[in-house]
């Protein structure tokens, strides 16, 4: 049974932004009996396009995630959670396949799989695999321990169950009305102990935390109809495929640093539909287009930890394009080191970047 925490005199985390990050720390606190309460305007949407794929392989590089071992075996009992609590099923599990283009790709495959920390996620046999509408001579590398999470789903349900539970608030968080107490932080009649900013790429806006060096990423994202093409499968090459059912794929992405709007562009679509025609060989129709901005960071791990002088003030962000793997896996860590004092991996921690705050 879920306690409803909205009208305890005190709370454990006042949450901003119920993003993949936000929502992930919400069912960690939800998970440790920590009452929270979420603000949140839906000015971002990245966590609502997202792909939603995970994939503890680094394909391009042939190398593994960070702690791709850790964040999948929480994945795994994470989600089903999630699942439970909101009666809904939010993760697929589907291999990624890899369209290998020669003998050279193929040996670099075998002796990727052969390498230790990749021997279990990287099958050591080739799939020769006859797709219709896709051409794949050399054949395709199966990654193992994939799937996607419909974040979409994930978000649209959570954020009904924490709307029927009192738990969400849709509006703007006001920085400058916090009140810094002793013991607790109080906003607008809310007394809590701390405050998780999640905001994705409007940290930017945060007075608090904007020093961080958050780069924001856009991508652009198709649906597609194709009919003639039968991959139940993640296609994985230049771009992902993704089957979604009843003849639609979702297909992307692109890679914009310099556009942080969340407008789709001519420019993106056009390099899609010249990706999709490298890669497959029948008909399709362009059904939706789509674009969010990736939180990113120029290190490529994300941002996790407590200001440098207000205590009770937290980030969680960063997950750039691995929200639903790393997002269980942070929010975890966060909480841990928030309540149990169990340090951040220093890789994530903002510490990292306080030389810029000495020297600024």
């Amino acid at each position: 049974m879920v306690r409803v925490f909205y009208f305890c005199t005190m709370i454990d985390y006042l949450i901003v932004g119920s993003g993949i990050a936000g929502l992930c720390f919400a069912e960690v606190a939800l998970q440790n009996d920590k009452p929270f309460l979420i603000y949140d305007n839906d000015s971002q949407n990245s966590s609502k396009v997202a792909a939603g794929i995970y994939n503890p392989v680094i394909l391009k590089r042939f190398s593994q995630v960070w702690k791709a071992n850790e964040q999948i075996s929480l994945l795994n009992q994470f989600y089903p959670q999630m699942e439970s609590r909101l009666g809904v099923q939010l993760d697929y599990k589907i291999p990624v396949i890899r369209k290998l283009f020669s003998i050279e790709e193929q040996n670099n495959w075998f002796i990727a799989s052969d390498k230790p920390n990749l021997s279990t996620f990287l099958a050591s046999k080739l799939l020769f695999t006859d797709y219709s509408g896709l051409q794949a001579p050399f054949g395709f590398g199966e990654v193992l321990e994939t799937g996607y999470v419909n974040t979409k789903v994930l978000l649209e349900t959570y954020q009904e169950y924490l709307l029927e539970h009192n738990l969400l608030i849709k509006e703007s968080f006001e920085y400058n009305t916090i009140d810094f107490q002793n013991d607790f932080i109080e906003y607008k009649g809310v007394k809590a102990k701390h405050i998780i900013f999640a905001e994705g790429f409007g940290l930017l806006s945060n007075p608090y935390f904007n020093y961080l060096p958050l780069d924001g990423t856009k991508g652009e994202l198709l649906i597609i109809k194709a009919p003639n093409l039968n991959l139940d499968c993640i296609l994985n090459s230049s771009m992902f495929i993704m089957p979604l059912g009843n003849d639609l794929f979702k297909v992307g992405a692109t890679y914009n640093w310099e556009d942080k709007t969340s407008i789709p562009t001519k420019e993106g679509k056009q390099e899609l539909v010249d990706r999709i025609h490298e890669i497959i060989n029948c008909d399709y129709e362009v059904i939706e287009h789509f674009a969010g901005v990736r939180p990113t960071v120029n290190d490529r791990r994300p941002l996790v930890g407590t200001h440098h002088i207000h205590k009770r003030l937290h980030v969680l962000n960063g997950l750039g394009t691995r929200g639903v793997m790393l997002g269980p896996f942070l929010a975890k860590q966060l909480l841990e080191n928030i309540e149990l004092g169990k340090e951040l991996d220093k890789e994530i921690d903002i510490f990292r970047f306080n030389k810029k705050i000495k020297n600024g």
